[in-house]
């Protein structure tokens, strides 16, 4: 389900929102949706963080670490 809304924005972010368009990023709504949805892993991504940072045990992170380290 989608829900149309409208909201004003800056003549500059529209620009930038139209050049993303004519570069064929799709439609203004498609380029707003994944703006929004990159920020919403940002902030989870930020809260989890928090939530690790406050916790202080990274012991279940060293395999993951180890992992996904590029040095060999």
């Amino acid at each position: 389900m989608t829900t149309q809304i409208a909201v004003r924005l800056p003549d500059e972010l529209v620009t930038y929102i139209d050049g993303l368009v004519a570069e064929g990023a799709g439609s203004r709504a498609t380029v707003v949706t994944r703006a929004l949805t990159l920020y919403q892993h940002q902030l989870r991504g930020e809260q989890d963080a928090r939530i690790l940072e406050e916790s202080g045990d990274y012991d279940d992170l060293e395999g993951l670490v180890v992992h996904a380290s590029i040095d060999d």
